[in-house]
C-alpha cells in the first residue's frame, strides 16, 4: 500500500471514529457493561438467595437434573434469564422516565410558544381604537 492510499485510509478511519454516534455507542457499551455487573450482583447476591430460600436450594446456579447418566445444569441459564429480565426492566424504567421528562419539556416549549403567539396576536387598546376610527372614516366616506 503506498503512502497516499494509507493516508487516505487513516483519514477515513479517523473520521469514522470521531463521529458522534460511534463515541456515543462506545460510552453506551462501557456504561452497559458496568450496569450489567450491578444487575448480575443483584441477582446473584439478593434474588438468588431469596429464591433459594423459597425452593430449599441456596444456589440457583447449581440447579440441575440428571437424566440417565447426563447431568443437565440449568441453574446458570435460569440465573441468566433473571439477569436479562431485570436489565430489560431497568432499561424500560429508564427510557420511560426519559420519555416522561421529554414530553414534559416538549409541553413546556409548546406552552411557551403558544403564550408568545397570543402575546404577538393581541392588539393594544390604542391599535384597537385606531382601527375603529379608520373603519368609521371608511364608512363615512362612502
Amino acid at each position: 500500500m503506498n503512502t497516499v492510499k494509507k493516508s487516505k485510509f487513516l483519514d477515513e478511519f479517523k473520521e469514522f471514529i470521531l463521529r458522534g454516534s460511534v463515541l456515543d455507542l462506545a460510552v453506551a457499551v462501557v456504561i452497559g457493561g458496568a450496569f450489567q455487573k450491578i444487575v448480575t450482583s443483584f441477582v446473584t447476591d439478593i434474588i438468588s438467595p431469596f429464591l433459594g430460600m423459597i425452593t430449599g436450594n441456596a444456589n440457583i446456579a447449581s440447579w440441575s437434573v440428571t437424566i440417565n447418566n447426563a447431568k443437565i445444569t440449568y441453574g446458570s441459564f435460569v440465573q441468566s434469564i433473571i439477569d436479562f429480565i431485570l436489565v430489560a426492566f431497568f432499561i424500560f424504567l429508564l427510557i420511560k422516565g426519559i420519555n416522561t421528562l421529554r414530553r414534559k419539556q416538549l409541553a413546556e416549549v409548546a406552552a411557551k410558544k403558544a403564550a408568545e403567539t397570543v402575546e404577538v396576536n393581541q392588539i393594544s387598546p390604542e391599535e384597537k381604537l385606531l382601527t375603529e376610527i379608520r373603519d368609521i372614516l371608511k364608512n363615512q366616506s362612502r
